[in-house]
């Protein structure tokens, strides 16, 4: 069958995986130079951090899309299709603008270096939001903060959430070296507000930051959230505002910190925006209708009931120990089973040893990407935390059948280990409910 013009696309923007992660912004910058510097044309809030900065850009583009703004988004990686990396008021690129965008800014990949797979994804995102004529976009980085290719814009206001070691080879072995790293996107008089809680880290932030003239706001000390006692809603505390009733979109505990962040960095904003128009009011509806609109696939995603399914990435140590304080309270009644899968590159033994004791069974899985770790490795150390029976059974989708299959209805199953296995049995539920 003849493939059509999206589908061309996207095996060519796949085909740049193969350049591999460069840490220089030249090549970006040309491109962006050529395609007239779309990213100058609308005003930005840049997001970084180890985890929950996907959830935290979401909530805030939601808000700014309830006050009125066309409001882009743009996040890494995605769980089923490229698509779901740009979206402007919550709804995805189409295939035909992918098509389109992917050709203004392949034509202007002329340097020295080819663009890589996510210096290309990022330029199709600022120039489809130009296009688009968007008043805001909410940018998540990839990787790090300093040399990603998102660090090229000047926002609004910066966003740091949180620092857990990761990728290493790249952003080094320490948490002040992760904090330098995501620290990169401190502007110059640009307010920053941090999730960051190690000492080491905020004495290099608080460094960076003052070195740039930039305010400093950090969660616990100049905004917070809490649960109110015996409700379901939350109390935020925050720099000017306070709100006592807000619900809260997104499953776990960990979440009160990515909207407390959000909230913070809304409040700078529409600080702002009221100097020079009274309407832009920051408000407690505004906020919670906004947050309705939120949603963030493939994180505590319940995708059925009885047995109840749950997705949750849980790609690195940080996420997977949340979750496992998750599994433990929300689920210490039902029998779980555990299908999980895990990248060659993580701290996969930690990794388990926070979750298999959740489990009643688990399932030992492999997402289709060269970086999966071997499913015999990863049995081997699941053994070590459990005496429950663990199986393979390499397939995500046929893994994901055979743990529906072998649950009672009052049983739960979560599906964890990496965005990649998320995205797979994602995409199982999806053909699912097309059929």
């Amino acid at each position: 069958m003849k493939k059509n013009a999206y589908q061309k696309c996207l095996d060519k923007i796949y085909k740049l995986g193969r350049f591999g992660i460069k840490l220089e912004l030249d090549t970006i910058l040309n491109i962006l130079k050529i395609l007239n510097n779309p990213q100058k044309n609308y005003r930005l809030v840049h997001v970084a951090g180890t985890n929950g900065k996907g959830s935290t850009a979401t909530y805030i583009a939601s808000i700014l899309q309830k006050a009125g703004f066309k409001t882009g988004l743009y996040t890494s990686p995605h769980l089923v299709k490229f698509n779901e990396r740009i979206s402007i008021n919550g709804k995805q690129i189409s295939n035909d603008q992918i098509v389109a965008v992917y050709e203004a800014v392949h034509a202007a990949d002329i340097g020295k270096r080819k663009a890589t797979f996510f210096e290309i994804a990022t330029a199709m995102g600022f120039y489809h939001f130009s296009k688009e004529n968007v008043d805001w976009a909410v940018i998540e980085t990839g990787m790090g903060g300093r040399f990603d290719a998102t660090n090229v814009i000047n926002p609004q206001v910066s966003v740091i959430t949180n620092l857990s070691i990761e990728h290493t080879e790249y952003l080094g072995n320490t948490i002040k070296d992760l904090a330098k790293e995501k620290g990169g996107i401190i502007k110059q008089s640009t307010p920053v507000v941090i999730g960051i809680s190690q000492p080491s880290g905020l004495v290099v932030i608080k460094q960076l930051a003052k070195e740039k003239s930039s305010d400093l706001f950090i969660y616990k000390k100049d905004f917070s959230t809490r649960k109110n006692p015996n409700q379901n809603t939350y109390t935020y505390t925050g720099l000017n505002k306070n709100f006592h009733r807000l619900i809260k979109p997104l499953p776990g505990d960990h979440q009160k910190e990515n909207l407390s962040l959000a909230l913070a960095a809304c409040e700078l904003i529409f600080e702002k925006l009221k100097m020079t128009d009274k309407k832009y009011n920051f408000n407690e509806t505004l906020v919670q209708e906004g947050l309705l609109l939120a949603k963030w696939p493939g994180r505590l995603e319940y995708v059925r009931q009885n047995p109840l399914v749950i997705i949750d990435g849980a790609h690195n140590l940080m996420a997977a120990r949340m979750l496992g304080k998750y599994l433990s309270s929300t689920l210490k009644n039902r029998r779980l089973t555990l299908v999980i899968g895990i990248l060659d590159d993580k701290p996969y033994e930690k990794m388990l040893k926070s979750l298999v004791p959740c489990a009643q069974h688990i399932i030992i899985t492999k997402a289709k990407i060269n970086r999966s770790l071997d499913p015999s490795v990863l049995k081997e150390a699941a053994q070590r935390f459990t005496t429950c029976p663990v199986t393979i059974i390499e397939d995500v989708k046929e893994a994901v059948t055979h743990a529906i299959e072998t649950s009672n209805a009052e049983d739960a199953i979560c599906i964890a280990g990496s965005l990649y296995v998320a995205g797979e049995a994602r995409e199982k539920f999806e053909n699912d409910l097309e059929h």
